[in-house]
């Protein structure tokens, strides 16, 4: 079942859903809006050109972090950002990362495939940023670039994120 802007609220009040810092006009009708932190993962210039193999490189090692209130996106470029809400959910809840259709239309794309927010997840969301327009776009920290949708589970998940997860129980 997926959450209403009703849902939401009464999962936040149970403590089922926490989303740390929120504001109130954060929340839409089934939806509630993500800011853009002030760290910044760009890929290493030395992998340009080069053929990567997935299985010898993670993330860590071809990337580098810039902390900043802005940045700019070249036409085609990518970077990792991070939400500055940190979402706690308990193992009945799921959710999904989404971009927000005003800044969509400008080209950006906000996940690529990671949109998952797993049951039991206590983290902040990193966000996958592409710049699909033409043009290079700035992007400022603070900026509502993702929301999110809940989902309740039908069973909670024995395995929550948190206790389980391998990747991104700590960020």
């Amino acid at each position: 079942m997926l959450l209403s802007d009703v849902d939401i609220r009464k999962a936040m009040k149970t403590g089922e859903l926490k989303i740390k810092p929120f504001k109130p006009d954060q929340l839409g009708q089934a939806t509630v809006d993500l800011s853009l932190g002030n760290k910044f993962w760009f890929f290493k210039e030395k992998y340009f050109g080069k053929v990567v193999d997935l299985s010898k490189v993670d993330f860590h090692a071809a990337t580098s972090q810039v902390k900043a209130d802005s940045v700019v996106l070249a036409p085609g470029e990518m970077c990792l950002g991070v939400s500055v809400e940190k979402i706690t959910l308990s193992s009945g809840l799921m959710g999904r990362l989404e971009g927000r259709s005003r800044y969509a239309r400008m080209g950006l794309a906000v996940h690529i495939t990671s949109a998952v927010v797993q049951p039991g997840s206590d983290n902040h969301q990193v966000f996958e940023i592409v710049n699909n327009a033409p043009f290079p776009i700035m992007l400022h920290s603070g900026m509502r670039i993702s929301q999110v949708v809940f989902y309740r589970l039908e069973s909670p998940s024995s395995r929550p994120y948190a206790k389980y997860g391998k990747v991104a129980r700590k960020q």
